[in-house]
């Protein structure tokens, strides 16, 4: 998976998004129960075609176990999920990414949980980080596109996240968008594959 972030990116040359607190909150609604809106607020960067998401984070408690005292990877898990649909959500709502252009926030909303899923998930943890305060952020490293039984968008997204101690932990994730908007359902043969 190629390695991506904006981050190198000179200002003039990239758009940027500011927290968006209503989208924010609507991204988040199916966290709501239990408690585990973790995002607080995410700035999303675009240029060339793609584009990456910063986030800032705290987990109180966690929702499943006892407090660890530094984050986890189920909890990575969850707060690069809650960024993705952030990310993708203001892709789509500014049409800010060609890949995602045939997308509506309607499309989005009825495809955020059933048709959004992680068909590859690695992870490195380096120093263990804070999980009561955290920065994160995930990026659009390639995008693809495979028709064989159904039509399947897949974005290669690295992702980081880290702390103001010096916490980080690093990783790699493969998104399949199942039956994208502007992708037909035509099954074609393996040598028209991409």
């Amino acid at each position: 998976m190629a390695k991506s972030s904006l981050r190198n990116t000179p200002p003039a040359q990239r758009i940027t998004w500011p927290d968006d607190p209503e989208l924010l909150a609507g991204v988040l609604r199916p966290y709501a129960r239990p408690r585990t809106e973790y995002l607080k607020s995410a700035t999303v960067h675009v240029a060339n075609g793609l584009a990456s998401a910063e986030g800032e984070f705290s987990i109180p408690f966690p929702c499943y176990i006892d407090d660890t005292g530094h984050l986890n990877s189920v909890e990575v898990n969850i707060c690069f999920n809650q960024l993705m649909y952030y990310l993708i959500a203001k892709c789509v709502q500014e049409r800010a990414v060609p890949a995602l252009a045939a997308w509506t926030m309607t499309d989005y909303w009825a495809k955020q949980l059933p048709d959004m899923l992680i068909a590859k998930f690695s992870s490195k943890f380096i120093r263990p980080i804070d999980s009561q305060a955290f920065h994160g952020e995930v990026s659009f490293a390639e995008f693809s596109e495979r028709n064989r039984s159904r039509p399947v968008q897949f974005i290669d997204m690295p992702w980081r996240f880290w702390d103001a101690a010096g916490g980080i932990a690093m990783g790699e994730v493969r998104m399949a968008l199942i039956e994208p908007p502007g992708m037909t359902g035509e099954a074609r043969g393996p040598e028209e594959d991409r």
